[in-house]
C-alpha cells in the first residue's frame, strides 16, 4: 500500500521554463494530489515549496473499499507515468520506492 509520495529537487534538463522533464514530472505529483481531492474527496496532507512536493496518505479516513482502490489505482498510474518519464530522461529523474520500518 502506498502511504504517500515526494518529489524532490529540480530535474536540470534545461533552463527554468524550458525543463520539459521538471514540468512533466510536476504535472503529474500535483495532477495526481488535485485527482485525489477532486475525484474521491480525499484531502491528504502535503507540503509544497520550490523543488519539493510531499504528500502524506496516512491519516485519510477512507471508510470503504471501493474508494482504497481508486485512490490505489490513482497512485499506481502516477507511478507509471513518472516511470515513463524516467525511461526517456533517466539522467536526470530517478524514480524510487522507499519501505517504512513502521
Amino acid at each position: 500500500m502506498i502511504i504517500g509520495y515526494s518529489v524532490d529537487g529540480h530535474a536540470q534538463y534545461d533552463e527554468p521554463g524550458k525543463d520539459i522533464v521538471c514540468a512533466g514530472t510536476s504535472a503529474i505529483a500535483v495532477g495526481t494530489y488535485n485527482a485525489i481531492e477532486s475525484l474521491l474527496g480525499l484531502k491528504p496532507k502535503y507540503v509544497m515549496r520550490k523543488g519539493k512536493m510531499r504528500v502524506d496518505l496516512t491519516g485519510l479516513a477512507i471508510s470503504d473499499e471501493e474508494t482504497r482502490q481508486r485512490l490505489n489505482l490513482l497512485l499506481e498510474s502516477m507511478i507509471v507515468m513518472m516511470k515513463t518519464i524516467e525511461a526517456s530522461y533517466g539522467d536526470y529523474i530517478a524514480v524510487t520506492d522507499t519501505i517504512s520500518s513502521e
